[in-house]
């Protein structure tokens, strides 16, 4: 093959008729998902719609036909690169995009209902549990360089679809409940809990680039020195070059996942502090009008004056109890 220059990375495509096909799948039933919302009356975010086709659909893109399909076959780093774009960077643009959310506002009730099911299932439910996805992610890069499954697949080219598939699915079993889909996370799963548990896969994510780094023996060593070019670097140093972009990549990765989780955070935290003013503002109407009137109606209703020295004060229950509502009571009254 012709020696891969600056020039020939940006320019050299081929054709991949199954990750198409995969591609124009999503992208249509996502298009006809925001178009049936907005056709329905309602809004869909612009942004949201440009991270799945960007980043999620153009890193699909990228990893299957770029330059880093055409010469995956003769240097290890970029199928290396491949494989990180697909179970890191396009689960992510993926998942921002927010297509569960998309399929439940456009289906109908009934369609929509049967997803619910599915997604919140006992399957769903345990492939999506953090600590397990996050162990799936992890074990389908360590199974695919540290077994034969790699060799294999450059080899067989169902088996290297099917490869791209299963990257792409274990790490979208991660990152797609933990961004969009509260309902397959355990109830401990909060925002915070969250932003931990992508801290740590961060961490982990960053082992498979340290041990094939590091790694003594070459990984599909017979395949790589036998397509080795003569203009390539060494198959070890081809080696250590993919270890140190998987790494790269997946710390860089890590930082717009956080990033994503705490502009999440929030964002709840400001609609339950509305909610939460709302209520609160509801309460106090309520309780004002009746503790405005009960002087006069003391007075009104109150024995003579003989009376009126053995009579006790009954405090309201607002300058009694310790909580915001009567907080906020005292503080209006205190202003009057």
């Amino acid at each position: 093959m012709a020696e891969l220059t600056v020039g020939r990375l940006l320019t050299s495509w081929q054709l991949d008729v199954p990750a198409l096909l995969l591609v124009l799948a999503l992208g249509g039933l996502y298009g006809w998902g925001v178009r049936r919302v907005r056709g329905g009356g309602g809004s869909w975010p612009v942004g949201r719609t440009a991270a799945f086709a960007v980043l999620g659909l153009g890193a699909l893109v990228v990893a299957t036909m770029s330059a880093l399909a055409v010469y995956d076959h003769v240097l290890f780093w970029p199928a290396a690169v491949q494989n990180i774009l697909l179970d890191l960077v396009a689960p992510l643009g993926l998942a921002l995009g927010d297509p569960l959310r998309l399929a439940a506002e456009a289906l109908p009730r009934g369609a929509a209902a049967r997803v619910h099911r599915a997604m919140t299932g006992r399957l769903v439910r345990f492939l999506t549990f953090p600590l397990v996805s996050t162990a799936l992610v992890l074990a389908t890069e360590l199974t695919i360089y540290f077994t034969p499954y790699f060799a294999t697949a450059l080899r067989v080219g169902w088996l290297h679809e099917l490869m791209y598939l299963h990257l792409l699915a274990a790490g979208c079993l991660f990152v797609v409940p933990v961004l969009t889909r509260e309902e397959t996370l355990p109830a401990w799963c909060t925002h915070p809990v969250r932003a931990a548990l992508v801290f740590l896969d961060g961490v982990i994510d960053a082992v498979p680039g340290v041990v094939v780094m590091t790694h003594g023996t070459l990984i599909a060593g017979a395949w790589y020195l036998h397509h080795h070019p003569s203009w390539a670097p060494d198959v070890r140093q081809d080696q250590q070059i993919g270890g140190g972009a998987m790494l790269s990549i997946a710390e860089l990765v890590a930082l717009p996942f956080l990033l994503a989780i705490l502009f999440q955070w929030a964002r709840a935290e400001r609609v339950q502090t509305v909610a939460l003013d709302r209520h609160l503002d509801e309460q106090l109407a309520r309780v004002s009008a009746p503790a405005q009137a009960s002087p006069a109606a003391t007075s009104a209703t109150a024995p003579g004056p003989a009376a009126a020295p053995s009579a006790e004060r009954v405090r309201p229950w607002w300058e009694t109890e310790e909580n915001e509502v009567a907080a906020r009571i005292r503080r209006q009254h205190g202003e009057r």
